[in-house]
């Protein structure tokens, strides 16, 4: 039996209080789902299996290009994040994945997996760093990696990623997300055509050393750190990277990677149309790749992502078969409440998503009934799931109110005393 942070008694108790009006709400639910021909239970089920992974660099504080201001009981180490993800895991049983970063997390494989494994966690796509230099590092980053000029740098950061893979597979984890900041920051720095062939030559090697059971997720940006020119800039460059590296390449969507006015759910569809959609960061945005809480910004686009997610699902589209994972940086909010309410927010999505008419919405499609077919997805929309997201964790064992329970339960002041303090660091800029 797996281990828990928060014990069970501080859980049952918090549930005992709030199951009643939760059995009350979920029958009123299920009474108006039922006059839809939905059977509500069919849908908890489903919720009930849908998970998305946990980044591990996500239970620390972030920060931006200015400074970072940490916050109490800030992870030390990997461990230590361990035992914040498992924490996640318990009160929304949502996340039973971590997704690990090398080097920053960088230990004893069969340490990472036994430590893992006491909480019944597993572990996600694996995450290489070419896009700073690690302490030691013999070659510098500074000016690219993959795709660097000096064939050196990029042997060294194709060895990286290949030992990536090799701890990866001591973990069981069985893919591999490649993410570069490669590119210029003004006209003329690089030869666009040149870097991107050196970047394709580099990925060839990491694809030649994958597994067979492994799957390699490419992830574009539109910029930052480079801001005149990306290597992998857009979602048109990623699919043809995946096109050349093979069957088993697939592109990653960062829902913050994207100019504002980004049809992101049409990438979606067109990336499922042609078989590379590998899977998603799950954020929000307001300016740029700000990786704010998922769906506190717009959470109707999150829905309309997850509309195409589920037609897909519904239809069996071949070889659908998407990682879902967060993405996000917390700079003052607790990461773990942040990340817990996140977990909650895409399970939302997929939820609402599975209310759509999707026999009404093909008529109103074909017929052209442009204002039928936009409020069919609107009815799905504004429905309150909750007494669904709460039900299907009360039945896996976890919170009706994860944050309730995990303040309740004073887990951030009790790591607050055992972890030391962390100081707080500029950003460099003046």
């Amino acid at each position: 039996m797996s281990e828990t942070i928060i014990s069970a008694e501080i859980v049952d108790s918090h549930n005992a209080a709030r199951k009643p009006d939760l059995e009350r709400d979920y029958a009123s639910l299920g009474e108006r789902l039922d006059r839809r021909g939905i059977a509500i239970d069919a849908i908890r089920d489903k919720v009930e299996k849908f998970a998305v992974a946990i980044p591990s660099w996500g239970v620390g504080t972030g920060g931006t290009r200015f400074a970072r201001f940490p916050g109490a009981g800030e992870p030390r180490d990997i461990f230590d994040k361990i035992e914040d993800c498992a924490v996640i895991s318990q009160l929304t049983q949502a996340t039973p994945t971590v997704s690990l970063h090398i080097p920053w997390d960088k230990a004893d494989p069969n340490r990472l997996k036994q430590a893992a494994s006491r909480f019944g966690l597993g572990f996600d796509a694996m995450n290489s760093n070419t896009f700073s230099d690690a302490r030691d590092q013999k070659l510098s980053y500074k000016f690219g990696s993959l795709s660097h000029a000096d064939a050196g740098t990029r042997r060294q950061a194709v060895e990286h990623n290949l030992e990536c893979i090799e701890i990866g597979k001591t973990l069981g984890s069985k893919a591999l997300t490649v993410w570069i900041g490669d590119g210029s920051n003004f006209p003329g720095q690089v030869n666009f055509a040149k870097a991107f062939e050196r970047y394709l030559d580099a990925m060839k090697e990491v694809y030649a050393g994958l597994p067979a059971d492994w799957k390699l997720f490419t992830e574009h940006k539109m910029y930052e750190p480079a801001f005149y020119s990306t290597v992998v800039q857009d979602w048109g460059t990623n699919y043809l990277i995946a096109k050349e590296l093979g069957d088993r390449a697939f592109c990653l969507v960062d829902l913050g990677h994207h100019a504002p006015n980004v049809n992101i759910e049409m990438i979606v569809s067109r990336l499922i149309q042609f078989k590379k959609l590998g899977g998603f960061h799950f954020n929000d945005s307001k300016y740029g790749d700000d990786d704010l809480d998922a769906g506190s910004i717009d959470p109707y686009r999150l829905f309309l992502v997850f509309n195409e997610l589920v037609d897909a699902e519904l239809s069996g589209a071949e070889g659908f078969d998407p990682a879902h994972m967060l993405d996000q940086s917390h700079n003052v909010t607790d990461p773990i409440e942040s990340l817990m309410l996140s977990a909650v927010e895409v399970q939302r999505a997929y939820a609402q998503a599975l209310l759509v008419d999707r026999k009404a919405l093909e008529g109103f499609q074909d017929g052209n009934d442009a204002l039928m077919a936009t409020q069919t997805l609107k009815a799905a929309y504004r429905t309150d799931v909750e007494p669904i997201l709460a039900m299907a964790r009360l039945k896996t064992g976890g919170a009706i109110d994860p944050v309730a329970a995990y303040r309740a339960a004073g887990y951030r002041a009790k790591v607050a005393a055992e972890r030391p303090a962390v100081a707080g660091g500029s950003g460099g800029i003046v």
